[in-house]
C-alpha cells in the first residue's frame, strides 16, 4: 500500500485531499478549497491559480480510484460541481441525514441530486466496514467536526491491506475528543494523516483547553500505537508557527521513533502555506 497526499494545505490550497494505491484503489475527500477571508484579505491570485492546479491533480486520481470516500461535505472535502468524474465509481460517503448539520445536510442534498445520472452506487459509509480485494476499509461512527457539533460531523478511515494500516483523521481539529480519539487507537495504524488542532484561531474559534487535549491525545496516539509517520496538516498547516506551538508532541514523537511532518515534507515536494503566507502574497505581488 503506497499512500499518495494530493492536495493538502502545506501545498497551497485547503484539502485532505489523500490517494491510496493498494489492490482496490481508494481517493479519500476529493476536493480542494480556498479560505474566503485570511487577515481580512480574500485569496491572493497565485491562490487560485494553485487551487486549479491541485484541483487538477485530484481529478486526475479520481479516474485511477475504483473507490471514493467522503468523509462530509465541506467545499475543501469534495466538490458537488464536477460529479462526472465519479461515473463508474463506488461512492462511500457520509450519511447525508443522520449526524448532520443544517447546512452540510443540504450540501449533501444537493450533491446527492447532482450525482443521479452518474452513478447509483453510493452507500451511507458511517460506521461500516468493507471488503475490497485484499483491502479492508473502515469507516468511523459520525465524530464531531472540531470539539462540538456546531459544524456537524466527519468520518474517520482506517485502510488495512494486510500488511501495513493507514488512519485519516478527516476534520476532527485535534483530536481534542475521546471519541475522535479512540477510533484513532483501535485503528492502531503506522502511517496518520491528521487535520490537528486549530492553532491559527487559537483564543478566538479555539479555545486554549482543545489544544491542551488535543497535544495530550496526539501524545497518546504515539506512544499507544504503532505509529511510524504521523503527518500534521490541513488546520494546523494555516499557521506558519505550528510546529514551535506543538513542540511537546514532536519531542515525544522524537523519542520514540516516530517522524512528525507536513503533508508536503511527507510528500516530498515543497511546503507552500499560501493561506497563511496570505499578507505576505499580497505585499510581493501586489493586486492592481
Amino acid at each position: 500500500m503506497e499512500i499518495i497526499p494530493l492536495a493538502f494545505d502545506s501545498f497551497g490550497a485547503r484539502s485532505m485531499a489523500t490517494f491510496v494505491k493498494a489492490e482496490t484503489p481508494i481517493i479519500i475527500d476529493p476536493g480542494v478549497a480556498l479560505g474566503p477571508s485570511r487577515y481580512g484579505l480574500p485569496p491572493h491570485p497565485l491562490e487560485y491559480q494553485r487551487e486549479a492546479e491541485l484541483w487538477e491533480k485530484i481529478k486526475e486520481f479520481v479516474e485511477k480510484a475504483e473507490v471514493v470516500v467522503i468523509t462530509h461535505y465541506h467545499y475543501d472535502h469534495h466538490n458537488p460541481n464536477e460529479v462526472e468524474i465519479f461515473r463508474g465509481k463506488k461512492l462511500l460517503i457520509k450519511h447525508p441525514k443522520d449526524h448532520i448539520n443544517f447546512s452540510q445536510k443540504k450540501r449533501a442534498a444537493y450533491f446527492l441530486d447532482q450525482l443521479k445520472g452518474i452513478t447509483d452506487d453510493i452507500d451511507y459509509a458511517d460506521g461500516k466496514k468493507y471488503e475490497f480485494g485484499g483491502v479492508e476499509l473502515i469507516i468511523s461512527k459520525p465524530v464531531f467536526h472540531g470539539t462540538s457539533d456546531k459544524l456537524g460531523y466527519v468520518t474517520e478511515v482506517c485502510v488495512d491491506d494486510g500488511k501495513q494500516k493507514f488512519l485519516f483523521s478527516s476534520d476532527v481539529e485535534g483530536p481534542a475528543i475521546k471519541h475522535q480519539l479512540d477510533f484513532m487507537l483501535e485503528c492502531n495504524a503506522e502511517t496518520v494523516f491528521i487535520d490537528g488542532p486549530m492553532t491559527y484561531m487559537l483564543g478566538y474559534r479555539y479555545s486554549a483547553k482543545s489544544f491542551n487535549e488535543s497535544v495530550k491525545n496526539l501524545i497518546s496516539l504515539i506512544e499507544k500505537t504503532n505509529v511510524k509517520v504521523l503527518v500534521l496538516d490541513h488546520h494546523l498547516a494555516r499557521d506558519l508557527k505550528w510546529r514551535e506551538k506543538l513542540k511537546d508532541v514532536f519531542n515525544v514523537a522524537s523519542e520514540a521513533g516516530v517522524r512528525v511532518c507536513s503533508a508536503a515534507e511527507y510528500a516530498g515536494v515543497k511546503e507552500e502555506m499560501l493561506e497563511a503566507l496570505r499578507k505576505d502574497l499580497y505585499k510581493l505581488y501586489p493586486v492592481k
